[in-house]
């Protein structure tokens, strides 16, 4: 099988012994490449539901091409359940005389399947494949100093279907949605689209696609900037949780508090509320702790490279949102922000994780960011680097 380019969202996760592991991420990003061979035993291993999903999509595809074969030939198990090894593979051996389709059986969540049928799996996947059809398992993990991931290394495929560290998800975004709609992201979109839904790829995909079926024939054939997903990305709560982040940040506690209660009142997880907020606050304090360095000691050149260092996403609303919001919180509070947080989060998973106070500790935050009420200017006025 040619090898796929490693890259930074190649696999690094695994033992030497297996050298056949591949990136879901790479594989999907250009699926033509992909020749799947004929491996005794293939592993995807990985908690990405969406890359997993769309794998087993892949797969499915090439062992079953016509779609009137998908009925016999491809059969699932819910590993859950611990289905009697015997089952799976005498599915997979039966041999079709006269279809086309290469016959699998594929058993989702296969943890405890594998805890159970180790012996079997390692018989299975050292040895070449021949005329029967394919097992395929989808695990969580796969260590690679076991006897059965040295066994896969033989003749098998293992394909990770989690997410690298170093992946470059703004990248893979805007390919994602060229390839499967048809639309070009500009770069800005594509991060604002990562950060609005947390890096959730089945999120992701679903405003892509409620985007594509948004926009007319003429509209698909320029960038598309980040405003056009204002209403495409999240629910309404997580566009609501948004606004208050925005309102916070930018000092107006009124709104902040206001939107809060209506997150709370719909059910929101005051501690999932708190994370949210949680990772755009941080790059506010890690952008005022870049512009406090030494000239000499790798300072900034101004509050935009410093926000672009951290994290913000090069988008101008984006970048004059957050140039606003350090304006406002000034350098002592900015650099706080970390503090407030983890006394937050201690509140929120102790004795303030439901209720009224729950409310308060997350208001509590909201407050200590308020713009001080002798304080009016705008904080376009704010000299180049931040008061104090």
């Amino acid at each position: 099988m040619p090898a796929i380019p490693r890259s930074d969202v190649s696999v690094s996760c695994y033992t030497a012994a297996v050298a056949t592991s591949h990136s879901a991420l790479e594989i999907l990003a250009r699926p033509d490449d992909f020749d799947l061979g004929a491996p005794s035993l293939v592993v995807l291993v990985g908690d990405e539901p969406f890359l997993a999903y769309h794998m087993l999509a892949l797969l499915r595809e090439r062992l079953c091409p016509d779609e009137a074969d998908r009925a016999w030939a491809w059969r699932e198990f819910a590993g859950d359940d611990v289905p009697d090894p015997r089952d799976v593979f005498d599915e997979a051996a039966t041999v079709p005389l006269f279809a086309g389709a290469t016959r699998a059986a594929i058993v989702r969540n296969a943890d405890a399947f594998v805890t159970q049928s180790r012996a079997a799996l390692e018989t299975l996947a050292g040895s070449p494949r021949g005329g029967r059809g394919l097992v395929i398992l989808e695990v969580k993990s796969l260590p690679g100093n076991t006897r059965l991931a040295k066994a896969v290394a033989q003749h098998g495929l293992v394909i990770d279907v989690a997410v690298p560290e170093r992946a470059d998800l703004s990248a893979w975004v805007r390919r994602w949605a060229r390839a499967r709609y048809g639309i070009t992201l500009a770069e800005a979109t594509a991060e604002v689209l990562l950060e609005r839904l947390a890096g959730n790829l089945g999120q992701v995909d679903q405003a892509l696609a409620r985007l594509a079926a948004a926009l007319g024939p003429d509209q698909r054939k320029q960038p598309i900037q980040p405003d056009a997903i204002a209403d495409m990305a999240g629910s309404p709560q997580e566009r609501t949780a948004w606004g208050m982040i925005d309102a916070a940040a930018a000092g107006d506690a009124r709104t902040a508090i206001t939107h809060l209660a209506d997150l709370l009142d719909a059910g929101e997880s005051p501690i999932a509320i708190g994370a949210q907020a949680a990772t755009v606050l941080r790059r506010l304090s890690a952008a005022a702790r870049l512009l406090a360095l030494p000239a000499d000691a790798g300072r900034p050149a101004g509050v935009e490279a410093a926000l672009k260092a951290a994290g913000v996403a090069a988008w101008p609303k984006a970048v004059a949102q957050a140039r606003e919001a350090l304006g406002q919180l000034g350098a002592r509070r900015a650099r706080q922000l970390p503090l407030w947080l983890l006394d937050l989060d201690r509140s929120l998973k102790g004795d303030a994780s439901r209720g009224l106070r729950a409310r308060l500790a997350l208001e509590r935050l909201f407050c200590k960011m308020a713009r001080p009420a002798a304080d009016r200017r705008p904080a376009s006025a704010s000299p180049k680097g931040l008061r104090s």
